[in-house]
């Protein structure tokens, strides 16, 4: 299969450096920018905003194997809101502001917004945080790993989507195998069993035989057995 990759997905894009690193964090440089980030987006990604303020819209990219929002660290979402705020021009100056989050397949682009406008799907898959208070230390830190990138958007997604083909091939792959081992070690513990059952059965018998019934002719069979 081949892809034909438009040369107007090539994108400058900023990339931070989280305190976990599991994630990545990115963002638009601009509205326009941000078009194309929504866009190509990828499923493994929360979008973060300041609610009620323009702002940057900033990326948590989560692990292609652990893609659950519940999982991420606290830490995390915290240097998260905090530097999706010090991205915001009238959040930055506001002593608390509020910071929300969604899945990316939760936004909802239509044709009719204006460029970096977003809508939603599901106002219910929306999680917010309040009362963010800047801290000047995490803000910091943060902002000095900020590094400026020439990114794909288009062949990126591609070429995540292509990966995640192939890991659940091999993962299914693996299973196959998986139960099939162990589907033949449960013939080999019945034969087993079977085996044990009949030995054990056998012995029985050659017991019986041994005791026999205690009468003279017993006696006298097991004698003439014995010689």
């Amino acid at each position: 299969t081949y892809c034909v990759f438009h040369k107007d997905s090539t994108k400058m894009v900023f990339f931070f450096k989280s305190i976990d690193p599991r994630y990545i964090i990115y963002m638009g440089r601009d509205k326009f920018e941000n078009e194309d980030l929504i866009k190509w987006g990828w499923p493994e990604d929360l979008w973060f905003h300041v609610d009620d303020y323009s702002s940057a819209h900033v990326y948590l990219r989560m692990p292609v194997d652990d893609p659950d929002p519940s999982h991420i660290p606290p830490e995390v979402i915290e240097e998260m809101c905090q530097l999706t705020k010090n991205n915001s021009i009238e959040g930055s100056k506001a002593p608390l502001a509020d910071v929300i989050y969604t899945p990316w397949d939760n936004l909802q682009k239509r044709q009719d917004m204006d460029i970096g406008t977003i809508g939603f799907k599901d106002e219910k898959r929306i999680t917010k945080v309040r009362n963010v208070k800047r801290e000047k230390i995490i803000i910091n830190r943060i902002e000095k790993t900020k590094e400026e990138k020439k990114v794909d958007l288009e062949k990126d997604r591609h070429d995540r989507d292509r990966d995640e083909i192939n890991r659940k091939k091999k993962l299914v792959k693996e299973q196959k195998i998986k139960e099939k081992e162990e589907a033949a070690q449960r013939i080999e513990e019945k034969k087993l069993k079977s085996y044990e059952a009949i030995h054990k059965n056998t012995d029985a018998v050659e017991t019986n035989k041994l005791k026999g019934s205690g009468t003279i002719e017993d006696c006298k069979r097991l004698e003439e057995e014995w010689w």
